[in-house]
């Protein structure tokens, strides 16, 4: 059973948004430093290009991806799994920018996680074309650590799902400088992002990042 919201009524001015017992929108959270991330992100992507990872059934994801931190996230026919090297440079990763670790730290803080270090940020990239279906975040070894995700660019309607698949899940509209926090009893919630909408950002254009900063090891 999942709580119900309005898709239209979640407006960016509410500062926060309770999802379930430990899961929460922070509104706007990230806006002060969304420039820092901006920059942030183009340095990281130099050095870790944006790739479309396959998954273990052979289809190619309509996300590209890229990670900061000692462990990726990647998928390929061998499964989803956390790596040190980024699959095509064989590269290690390049290091999650200090001012993202804090604000991960001070968004789990504030939504009743402390004690959050996260060895890990997914970079995902969305076009209009792009969507995520519904999955849990599992393949951490530590399920007592919260999961950070921040949304820059255009908005996008955000699924979230219950503890099974086939739960129906409520869709919350996400906008640029939001921040969605979930551990504990929510944590291995299924969630996904249904689609982008509303106009192209003024700074990434037809696009959304999302940065996910979870703990892996």
């Amino acid at each position: 059973m999942t709580a119900s919201f309005d898709l239209f009524a979640n407006e960016p001015q509410a500062l926060q948004l309770r999802l379930g017992p430990q899961a929460m929108v922070l509104r706007q959270r990230a806006l002060p430093y969304a420039q820092q991330l901006f920059e942030g992100i183009q340095s990281a992507l130099l050095q870790a290009p944006l790739c479309q990872l396959q998954t273990p059934g052979g289809h190619r994801m309509s996300v590209r991806t890229s990670s900061c931190g000692p462990q990726g996230w990647v998928s390929d026919e061998r499964g989803y799994r956390y790596a040190t090297a980024h699959p095509d440079t064989n590269k290690p990763w390049p290091s999650i920018p200090v001012a993202w670790q804090t604000l991960a730290i001070d968004a789990a803080s504030e939504a009743g996680f402390n004690g959050f270090m996260p060895d890990s940020c997914l970079i995902n990239q969305y076009t209009p074309e792009s969507k995520m279906s519904l999955h849990q975040d599992r393949n951490e070894s530590d399920f007592t650590q919260p999961i950070v995700s921040i949304s820059l660019g255009m908005s996008a309607v955000f699924l979230w799902g219950g503890m099974q698949r086939s739960d129906r899940p409520s869709q919350v509209l996400l906008h640029h400088g939001d921040i969605v926090v979930w551990g504990g009893t929510d944590r291995l919630r299924f969630h996904g992002i249904k689609h982008l909408t509303g106009a192209p950002h003024s700074e990434c254009g037809a696009m959304r990042y999302n940065l996910t900063l979870r703990r892996a090891r």
